[in-house]
């Protein structure tokens, strides 16, 4: 059915490689001790750059190949899933920094582990579409299905945990938005199992 791994592929397998680098290294960081903030934004912002010269590369080689592995359009999908996942962590390091968020709690953490998990499915699945399995891709997008159901269950009993027990109505409002935008990632993973699924369903 495929041909033998391309650029395309190649690509593909360097964004989820990058993805599950960004992710580990943001759960570390929100496990324990907040590090300075403005460097942590900055880190994560360079592993979205990295993300963002993926997606560049496969949009070049579409733009003069004419014939690919998958799908154009799948492909093109796929990468910006993909991106969509390093924006989302980007996007929530850098809350940390413009709210001045110091202290991490169990919800934050539990988040970083639930990403965690999600960005090695992804590999996981990438890495078997890469290799021509695509059957072999489905139980991988059913967890991760199932982990942006934890994430919304996270984003739930953290929000209720705010209102029972936070007072001050701008840290409330502070770690809401990051519970949100974190359950917002796990959202963004989940759609990369989507973009799988409708491979299978084309090419199987």
């Amino acid at each position: 059915m495929f041909k033998k791994k391309d650029i395309f592929f190649t690509t593909l397998e360097q964004m989820a490689d990058v993805i599950v680098t960004a992710v580990d290294r943001f759960s570390e960081l929100v496990s324990g001790e907040l590090p300075n903030m403005a460097d942590f934004s900055k880190e994560m912002k360079e592993f979205e750059h990295q993300g963002d010269e993926y997606t560049h590369t496969i949009i070049t080689e579409l733009n003069k190949t004419f014939i690919t592995p998958i799908e154009r359009e799948d492909i093109m999908i796929l990468i910006k899933r993909l991106d969509d996942v390093l924006d989302g962590i980007e996007a929530c390091a850098s809350r940390f920094d413009m709210y001045d968020i110091r202290k991490s709690d169990q919800y934050i953490r539990s988040f970083g582990d639930c990403l965690r998990r999600s960005a090695l499915e992804i590999k996981s699945a990438i890495y078997l579409l890469t290799q021509k399995k695509l059957l072999a891709m489905q139980p991988h997008c059913v967890n991760l299905h199932e982990l942006e159901n934890e994430g919304d269950t996270l984003m739930r009993q953290g929000i209720k945990h705010l209102f029972a027990n936070v007072k001050d109505p701008v840290e409330l409002i502070k770690y809401k938005e990051l519970y949100e935008r974190l359950e917002e990632t796990t959202d963004s993973c989940e759609d990369v199992a989507t973009s799988l699924q409708s491979i299978i369903m084309r090419n199987s």
